[in-house]
């Protein structure tokens, strides 16, 4: 461990916890203290849960360190990773898809939950470290790859198909992970269109995305495309939050986790298009103070657009803001059928 933490002046690990430890102390108290008041926070952690020291030591294993450009922030309490597995209801017999594993504390509650883990990491370093790791349980798969360019859909499907599953089964399959908070919008986009994959979509993400994912709130500043897009696909829920001190290293801002109940295709909104749909919805809020008269013009005539928002109960003077994500698919076929 001394490689990695000599590479860590205090003043950047940010070992805050409870109190602030005190600068002028040396580095090995504060360990010492950090440890502490660790132990007294979380005494929730099992014998063999992972922790501030066990990650840096796993870390140190590869020689790694956290890297900003990835959005490395390891979860050290692992008393959330068993609240982010008991959210989303995980038993025995369930797959789970993993997104960014780092060490493997959530993987390691997920699989003393009996899930079947698929985990997809970017890092080859990470990736290494926790195969390793659960080799021998059998039950994870790691998949080396960048999930935001990986088609997530197909290794799934194959996976899932390789198991000889039933349909019911298949359904079983949930995503639960503590992904990066830099490609949480990347994320929720590709994932929520997979009802017919997966039940549930437990993430922990960036405290602020959280709330302006769940809020479908019309009039709000809040309010834009993303969230038309959450409530067509799933019904959103936010769960709880992460003080910021539970990470290493310490992001700036605290965390939340949200769980997304995955409609199935059957019962997404009634649209003729979900491509010519969105694309109405994203032309839309190019021009949010905008009237939908002239955002939509290149659709067709302003006219048009004014008949179309008054046969479905709506002013002729609408704007993106004011409209739910039921109008707008109200909207949107109205404006088809013209």
């Amino acid at each position: 461990m001394v490689s990695l933490l000599s590479s860590f002046p205090p003043n950047q690990i940010h070992l805050t916890s409870t109190s602030k430890l005190h600068q002028k102390t040396s580095f090995t108290e504060n360990l010492t203290k950090f440890s502490n008041q660790r132990k007294k926070v979380f005494i929730v952690c099992s014998v063999n849960s992972d922790d501030y020291h066990s990650t840096l030591k796993a870390l140190n294993s590869k020689n790694r360190f956290p890297r900003k450009s990835l959005g490395q922030h390891y979860m050290l309490n692992s008393a959330i990773n068993e609240q982010l597995v008991s959210t989303a209801n995980v038993e025995d017999g369930d797959f789970v898809l993993e997104i960014g594993p780092g060490t493997g504390s959530l993987t390691n509650v997920l699989i003393d939950a009996g899930a079947t883990v698929i985990a997809i990491e970017k890092d080859p370093h990470m990736a290494t470290l926790v195969n390793e790791r659960f080799a021998a349980t059998n039950r994870l798969t790691v998949i080396q790859e960048d999930f935001t360019k990986c088609n997530i859909r197909s290794r799934m499907l194959s996976l899932l198909e390789s198991k000889n599953l039933t349909v019911a089964e298949k359904r079983h399959a949930k995503v639960v992970a503590n992904i990066p908070f830099n490609i949480s919008k990347d994320v929720v986009k590709q994932l929520l269109p997979m009802g017919d994959i997966f039940s549930e979509v437990v993430l922990l993400l960036q405290d602020e995305a959280a709330l302006r994912l769940v809020d479908s709130s019309t009039r709000s500043s809040e309010y834009r495309p993303i969230s038309v897009f959450v409530k067509f696909y799933s019904d959103p829920e936010y769960n709880f939050k992460v003080p910021r001190a539970n990470f290493f290293p310490q992001p700036n801002v605290d965390g939340a986790v949200v769980t997304f109940k995955l409609k199935q295709p059957s019962n997404y909104p009634p649209v003729s298009s979900t491509k010519s749909f969105f694309s109405l919805v994203n032309s839309a809020f190019n021009g949010k103070r905008k009237m939908l008269r002239n955002t939509l013009q290149h659709i067709c005539a302003s006219s048009e657009i004014e008949e179309a928002l008054t046969a479905v109960g709506l002013p002729a003077t609408s704007r993106p803001e004011e409209l739910t994500m039921d109008d707008f698919v109200k909207l949107h076929n109205s404006i088809v059928s013209i």
